[in-house]
């Protein structure tokens, strides 16, 4: 192995020398510790590393050991319900060898080698294949079949396959090829800065459902779609992560912790083994890959997780799995650029970032989408990317933020002020926005109601009437207003408490369908179109906020899935409260209009008036007195 010496240590940044012959994002190993490192950059003979580990007692004169690979992550087998740190080194099992602290220069393979897998091919001999193809299928989990896949560099004709038990390291498979004999196994590598590639890019047109109810009836993120949810501290974008990673309708979730505290990354740990999937019973982690490169770890491995995460998400999407990646947070990531950048005196860009910053950050998102996947048999996979963004102060002028905003869709905007109001999630829903409306509305008025959508635009509608109406209160007060105006306020605050408001740590209310979210929705908007009706038919206001049915539109939000019905017969009961409020009766709607019922007192008016005129008038005592 050929090596080279270090001159330079300067924090995680390692300066070596005697490096001629090496390229740029190669593994090297530091020192006679060989802690794992990047090169970053090459001048001549020297070598700029930035070392994943802690560099303390590394000195110049030692040596570095050249591998001449880059980057590379383990695929295969037993991914699923592991947790890896940036670099892909097995968490759990390194506890289990060297206790709660990682040791320096650890190496244990990212996927265990003592673990049979029961192999099921599903080509036979003298059969062609190319990079891409399915060969056979391991059982993962309970929800995870994992396909075996020709890696993308090899093609030719089946010798011999096998079925049975067979380790991550054994040969399964031995492909004729015009090189030569090939020997495939269960695990292939790929590395992590290089898009692994597809056919063709196909349309964003079918909805990533979440279950939150904010986000997917009125900010929708598309299967293959990216999406940010920048905000100040205390926001909920962990939580909103969180629940993301939960509920998502993803077949497989690749969570990134990045430069995350590490009691947020132990509440993951520690929740999702007991959740259930709502769609399958199975816990959550028979589904979930886990990335934790919390805030007090070497921060060089930071900037390396994203792409191990996205590496992984990419592998199973080429399966034909929908996969969501949540990265939180991407700023972390950037600070970590930054200081790297700032280490190899490289020329700062706007507050610091490295000029590239934009560039990183496109090439990360641009990996998300819905594609045509390479080989047979012929499949869809998507891969959707959600990042949240942390700039000081809630600065939305930020430069991570802005670099994220060119490149992603949708947009979802926290703000402190609803934080502090209580009101979770608290997205904006006058600032966020989503450009995957138009493309997932054919799928919800299909598939769910046919005015999903024109549901959504008129209860938006709402709320922004609400926000104008606002500032007319902060003036002269809400008395001033007109029954109509404070009717608005009242059924926007109904869609804002009684919709929006959804309580993240609620067995029930953590998580509502699509097909719960129209109903619920439809409830309040037919709540409020009748009390505007009856408004106009003459019922005092203050008599239509007392109705009693208020506090089961209230609490809808508590019925399970089971008890959807529920809410329909919920309209009924809004029905007939109107009525008793009306006094028509409870059976029969006087459906009236109203400026008839005007036009008729009007002539009912008039006739009076003619008959007063020909009746005689009755003379007063004064009257007699004048004459």
């Amino acid at each position: 192995m050929r090596k080279g010496e270090i001159t330079k240590v300067s924090g995680p940044l390692v300066v070596a020398k005697g490096m001629k012959g090496s390229k740029m994002y190669d593994v090297v190993r530091v020192s006679e510790e060989r802690l794992v490192g990047e090169i970053i950059g090459l001048s001549a003979d020297t070598a700029s590393i930035q070392v994943y580990e802690e560099t303390s007692g590394i000195g110049p004169g030692e040596p570095v050991y050249i591998t001449d690979e880059p980057l590379i992550v383990e695929l295969g087998p037993g991914l699923i319900e592991s947790i890896f740190d940036g670099i892909q080194r097995p968490l759990d099992i390194i506890r289990d060898q060297t206790g709660d602290r990682i040791a320096r220069g650890v190496e244990i393979p990212a996927l265990e080698r003592d673990i049979k897998w029961a192999f099921k091919p599903l080509v036979k001999k003298d059969d062609k294949v190319c990079g891409g193809d399915i060969i056979g299928e391991v059982k993962e989990t309970a929800l995870v079949l994992h396909k075996i896949m020709i890696p993308h560099n090899v093609a030719g004709k089946i010798k011999s396959i096998k079925q049975g038990e067979y380790l991550i390291t054994d040969t399964v498979c031995e492909l004729e090829t015009k090189d030569g004999i090939v020997q495939l196994t269960l695990m292939q590598r790929w590395p992590v800065r290089l898009p692994r590639p597809y056919k063709k890019r196909l349309a964003p047109s079918l909805i990533l459902s979440t279950g939150q109810r904010v986000i997917d009836m009125f900010f929708p993120i598309a299967k293959g779609g990216t999406a940010c949810c920048p905000g100040p501290f205390g926001t909920g974008k962990t939580v909103i992560q969180h629940q993301l990673a939960k509920w998502a309708d993803a077949e497989i979730i690749v969570y990134i912790g990045c430069g995350e505290r590490g009691n947020e990354m132990t509440d993951v740990l520690m929740e999702f083994p007991a959740l259930k999937d709502p769609r399958s019973g199975e816990s959550l982690m028979k589904r979930t890959v886990l990335i934790a490169n919390t805030s007090n770890m070497p921060v060089a491995a930071r900037e390396a997780s994203v792409y191990t995460g996205i590496t992984i998400a990419e592998y199973y999407r080429d399966m034909g799995y929908s996969v969501a990646v949540m990265a939180d947070s991407t700023s972390r990531w950037a600070e970590a650029m930054r200081e790297i950048s700032g280490r190899l005196e490289e020329m700062p860009g706007e507050e610091g970032y490295p000029a590239y910053l934009s560039a990183k950050v496109s090439s990360f998102y641009e990996r998300a989408g819905r594609i045509d996947v390479v080989g047979k048999p012929s499949r869809e996979g998507a891969l959707s990317v959600i990042g949240a963004v942390s700039p000081p102060g809630g600065d939305l002028s930020d430069p991570v933020v802005q670099a994220t905003l060119r490149v992603v869709k949708v947009f979802w905007s926290l703000e402190d002020r609803l934080a502090y109001q209580r009101h979770f999630p608290a997205i904006s829903w006058l600032n966020s926005y989503s450009l995957y409306i138009d493309d997932v509305s054919e799928e919800l008025n299909t598939v769910i109601a046919k005015d999903f959508t024109d549901l959504s635009k008129e209860a938006m509608r709402l709320l922004e009437q609400e926000a104008e109406l606002q500032e007319i209160v902060r003036l002269i007060g809400v008395d001033a207003l007109s029954p109509e105006d404070r009717l608005i306020l009242e059924g926007a605050r109904s869609i804002r408490e009684d919709f929006l408001h959804q309580n993240a740590f609620h067995e029930v209310d953590t998580y509502a369908s699509l097909n719960k979210q129209y109903k619920m929705l439809a409830a309040c908007l037919y709540n409020y179109n009748k009390a505007k009706e009856a408004l106009s038919r003459g019922v005092a206001f203050d008599d239509i906020v007392k109705m009693k049915v208020r506090e089961k539109i209230s609490r809808m939000r508590y019925l399970s899935e089971s008890e959807l019905s529920s809410i329909d017969k919920l309209q009924d009961e809004i029905t007939k409260e109107f009525q008793k409020l009306l006094n028509i009766g409870s059976d029969v709607v006087d459906d009236t209009p109203v400026k008839e019922k005007e036009k008729e007192s009007t002539t009912g008016k008039e006739e009076s008036g003619k008959e007063a005129e020909k009746k005689p008038v009755k003379k007063t005592r004064r009257s007699r007195r004048k004459k």
